[in-house]
């Protein structure tokens, strides 16, 4: 051929794609850049030392926790909060006593919160005979917690009443639980004044209400809490009620030691790996499929 006009004017697709060897060149110097910086991943281990508590629940059964005076009943809010502080102390062992005219353990000590949360949403008023045996219902908690190896032991006293059976008086079992080191917090539920309450119970099982005085034996509570060096409370609404389980919740901390351990694991390697391969995509292609003759 004399020349070269033919070709004129004519681009082939290795000279379309020739014009991106400079780009693999780019992308190498971007990814070597980025290996040098030397990026890390930070990993974490922690090591949770947890000295849980021993807490046992004590809640009264009696009909008047059905008074009305609470939405929609005393018993109904007082197991709600219940539960809630319950999800608050994830390392503690907790337990559930109830009482009436009698008293017996609904739940054991345990870590199984769940099963916890699932007796206390179960409580009713009627399966126990009629009454408020303070004093019994502190004394089945106390026997349950007395032999734990916890340092820390604590009994959670929910009433709303006044003792009136039971052959374990309250201040006979506030010295026992003296005696075996358990500290006794004591909460009287229910409103100032007068409350719808519970007067007569009919054959089918419902009552019948009436409006009544509310009466809790505060100084008894109060001397059981400063026998065994807790606290008395009195809730006379739920949002009370859940400020004073609050300030337990403060009072009885757990004791947590965390240990962290760091762990740096390098992350340059894959942009080292892609800058090497650009490098020789570059060579390679343009030594061979896109190699231009001079």
């Amino acid at each position: 051929m004399p020349g070269l006009d033919t070709f004129e004017g004519t681009v082939s697709w290795r000279s379309r794609l020739r014009l991106l060897l400079p780009l693999f060149r780019f992308l190498a110097l971007g990814a070597l850049i980025i290996a040098l910086a030397r990026p890390q991943k930070t990993l974490k281990d922690e090591n949770i030392k947890a000295e849980g508590l021993d807490i046992f629940l004590v809640m009264d059964l009696s009909s008047s926790m059905l008074s009305r005076d609470f939405d929609p009943d005393r018993l109904e809010a007082s197991k709600r909060v219940a539960a809630e502080f319950v999800d608050k102390r994830p390392h503690d062992r907790i337990g559930l006593a109830v009482f009436s005219g009698e008293s017996f353990t609904q739940c054991p000590l345990t870590t199984d919160h769940r099963i916890v949360k699932e007796f206390l949403a179960g409580l009713q008023c009627g399966f126990l005979a009629d009454g408020t045996a303070i004093g019994m219902g502190l004394s089945s908690a106390i026997n349950r917690i007395k032999d734990t190896p916890s340092e820390s032991k604590v009994v959670i006293l929910l009433t709303d009443g006044v003792n009136n059976s039971g052959y374990i008086q309250p201040l006979t079992a506030a010295e026992i639980a003296k005696e075996f080191d358990v500290k006794v917090y004591t909460i009287g539920v229910g409103s100032t004044g007068m409350a719808r309450t519970p007067v007569r119970k009919r054959r089918d099982g419902s009552f019948d209400f009436d409006f009544t005085k509310v009466e809790i034996d505060e100084q008894l509570l109060t001397e059981i809490a400063k026998l065994t060096g807790g606290n008395y409370f009195r809730a006379t609404s739920e949002e009370a009620l859940s400020q004073i389980y609050a300030r337990i919740d403060q009072m009885e901390k757990t004791k947590i030691d965390v240990t962290v351990i760091k762990r740096n694991s390098e992350e340059f390697h894959p942009f080292a790996f892609a800058g090497l391969l650009f490098i020789l995509l570059e060579i390679l292609l343009g030594q061979t499929v896109l190699r231009s003759l001079p």
